[in-house]
């Protein structure tokens, strides 16, 4: 078991990445809209999220750099460097300014379930306070350790509140593993996988595992660390799903309406199972968007700054600060974070296509350069991610 949690630590961060509020709704939605029907969705979207983060991985393992450098080293054409560097550097510092403003929100929701709105106005404060100490003391070891609790108290969270549902086993299966599309139920599989494959965690992956991991001989255990925590991650996402079908009620938005819903069949127990859970849902994520910006500014610009380097600390201050901010000002989070999706849209399948392009070079990888299976996936997924992506662009916009 020690070396088990030995092992345990950067793909644990990608998981606490994902598993934030808009993942929470998003799957609160499935079940109660939907019920079982779309959990095969999100099997989709934890093999999709395991292929893109091994390759994410074992490329920052083997060149101990990150994903950025190493685009901005494989594009020869000085013009269209620039232009892919602005495009990454762009889309995920505002992007992740974007979706930090629903994290903080998001946690600031799971107080709210346990304590009441009467100091909303503080929470986001609290919740950003929170981070910022977390992320000052800039040591790897502490903040891997703090995420990995984290993220086990939030499994414990939904993995009891959808036990405690009691939940029919064979429809669970059914709806795992038998792919359904009910009607009107695209853009919710369009959610389910878009806050689960997300373009930051790439580059996020890349660059932290170079704080644990220093030799291809490290290969094997960064694998087992990736399946692991991914698909805990996938695990919880569906024990969200499954709490959530339980429900009869139908204007359910958010996590606070589904513990509502849940309190009148297994008591008030429920709202703080529910609210203990977003909470460590919204201040993972919190951590993480601020800390994935802050590494691709210090890729894009070759800063190699470290964790505690003032270079590195200014870039997740201000996508904190600004999360904080839109909170504060009483700004909807929910604009922002439409924003935000148009970026993830456009985003995903670019840097998906530049990540597979980069994987198969020998000079880059070598011998660990993509199998032909590996590719093969990839290009699936890099297909369906461009035509999600575009369908969520589309419905942002409000052209279909």
């Amino acid at each position: 078991m020690k070396n088990i949690f030995k092992n345990i630590g950067p793909g644990t961060l990608v998981a606490a990445a994902f598993i934030g509020p808009g993942t929470v709704t998003a799957c609160t939605i499935a079940g109660v809209k939907f019920g079982y029907a779309l959990l095969w969705a999100m099997i989709l979207s934890i093999i999709a999220t395991i292929v893109l983060q091994e390759m994410a991985a074992r490329l920052g393992i083997i060149t101990q750099k990150g994903l950025a450098d190493v685009i901005k080293e494989q594009i020869k054409s000085p013009i269209l460097r620039k232009f892919s560097i602005a495009l990454i550097l762009g889309a995920i510092v505002i992007g992740n300014a974007a979706y930090e403003a629903g994290n903080i929100g998001g946690a600031s929701l799971g107080l709210e379930a346990m304590f009441g709105e009467e100091m909303w106005s503080y929470y986001p404060v609290i919740i950003g306070i929170i981070a910022f100490v977390l992320l000052f003391i800039g040591n790897y070891k502490f903040l891997e350790r703090s995420l990995v609790i984290l993220v086990l108290i939030m499994s414990v969270s939904f993995l009891f509140t959808a036990l405690i549902t009691k939940p029919n086993i064979t429809e669970v299966l059914s709806g795992m593993f038998v792919p359904s599309f009910p009607e009107n139920s695209i853009l919710t599989i369009v959610a389910l996988i878009g806050t689960t494959v997300v373009p930051y965690n790439l580059f996020l992956h890349a660059s932290i595992v170079q704080e644990k991991w220093k030799s291809k001989d490290d290969l094997p255990a960064a694998k087992k660390d990736t399946y692991i925590s991914i698909m805990l991650g996938g695990i919880v996402s569906m024990a969200i799903i499954i709490s959530a079908s339980s429900i009869q009620a139908t204007e359910v938005s958010n996590v606070l309406d589904l513990a509502k819903g849940l309190e009148p069949l297994f008591g008030s127990m429920a709202k703080y199972f529910l609210g203990i859970g977003l909470l460590a849902a919204g201040i993972t994520s919190a951590i993480t968007a601020p800390l994935a910006a802050a590494y691709v500014v210090n890729s894009c610009f070759g800063w190699k700054a470290s964790l505690k380097d003032w270079k590195f600390r200014s870039t997740w201050i201000l996508i904190l600060f600004l999360g904080v901010l839109f909170l504060s000002f009483d700004i909807k989070p929910i604009k922002v974070i439409q924003f935000a999706q148009v970026a993830n849209g456009i985003l995903l399948p670019v840097i998906a296509s530049f990540l597979l392009w980069i994987v198969n070079k020998s000079v880059v990888l070598g011998n660990y350069k993509n199998s032909t299976l590996q590719n093969i996936v990839g290009v699936i997924i890099v297909i369906v991610a461009f035509l999600l992506g575009m369908r969520s662009v589309l419905k942002v916009f409000e052209i279909i």
